[in-house]
């Protein structure tokens, strides 16, 4: 069997929107989920965020960051043409529910893993204020869909080209101040979350982090996604992708990334790593 795209959208020069032909997926999809893609035979295995689903249609939208060869090549797809096979939906959903106030955070690529988050919480009648952030403004992407998403929304960029300039943890850090939120929910590169997590930490905030630690095949078996929460080890792809920041070992996490330096680099494209940890 083979995923048809439908629809393709260049969001900026190295991120794309697909939608893709996936109807049991798009049935049963919740956010927080992802899939993992083979573009074709030879081809890597790819863990990508389910960023929409729209099971009448039945079509899954994933957005996609050009990092390496396969990501090249699936980006270099057009409409009409085929992937050759899609697996999921894998992980465990984000727990939507009623809260109260929350703060939604995505940097860079990691606004397209908040949105359906952001958008699931809006829906379950909580308050929700999102912040977003990227390098530049010509970086930053889904503004218009997070608008929609939730009940206020602020932009940091690291240039000042687009809202406020800084980073995301800035703004945390005064809504922390000022605001009763009940939970936070962040995503993006290790250095946001890790940021985020130490902003909310002091106020001890429940704070969630989807992780995105490399990944081969998605079930638990081959353990290159394996992470250290609480002082247990847990595997990514089947016990998350959703953690409490405050039981994640960053420094751990950081670490085995590093053994994938190239593809740790690409993923911070569109998020500066000097980003700095919060301090209250």
């Amino acid at each position: 069997m083979s995923y048809r795209i439908v629809k393709k959208i260049r969001l900026h020069s190295s991120v794309c929107r697909l939608e893709i032909q996936a109807p049991e997926i798009a049935r049963k999809a919740l956010p927080g989920q992802f899939i993992i893609l083979r573009v074709d035979e030879p081809g890597e295995r790819i863990p990508l965020t389910v960023y929409q689903c729209h099971p009448q249609q039945g079509t899954i939208e994933l957005i996609v960051q050009e990092a390496g060869t396969s990501t090249l090549k699936l980006c270099g797809l057009n409409a009409d043409d085929t992937i050759l096979d899609i697996v999921g939906p894998l992980g465990i959903a984000t727990e939507i529910k009623k809260y109260g106030t929350v703060l939604c955070v995505g940097g860079g690529v990691g606004i397209a893993e908040i949105y359906p988050v952001a958008a699931a919480l809006k829906q379950a009648g909580n308050r929700v204020i999102s912040v977003i952030g990227a390098r530049s403004k010509d970086l930053l992407i889904l503004e218009r869909e997070m608008r929609q998403a939730g009940d206020d929304l602020f932009i940091t960029t690291d240039d000042g080209s687009s809202g406020r300039k800084g980073f995301v943890t800035d703004v945390v850090k005064e809504l922390l101040e000022r605001e009763t939120i009940a939970v936070v929910f962040a995503v993006g590169p290790i250095p946001m979350m890790r940021g985020v997590a130490e902003c909310t930490r002091p106020l001890k905030v429940k704070t969630i982090v989807s992780l995105n630690s490399i990944m081969v095949d998605g079930t638990g078996m081959c353990g290159s996604c394996r992470v250290t929460v609480a002082g247990k080890v847990k595997f990514v792809c089947v016990d998350g992708p959703d953690f409490d920041a405050h039981e994640v070992d960053f420094r751990e996490l950081t670490l085995r990334q590093g053994r994938f330096l190239e593809a740790e680099q690409a993923s911070r494209n569109d998020y500066h790593e000097g980003h700095t940890p919060c301090h209250q």
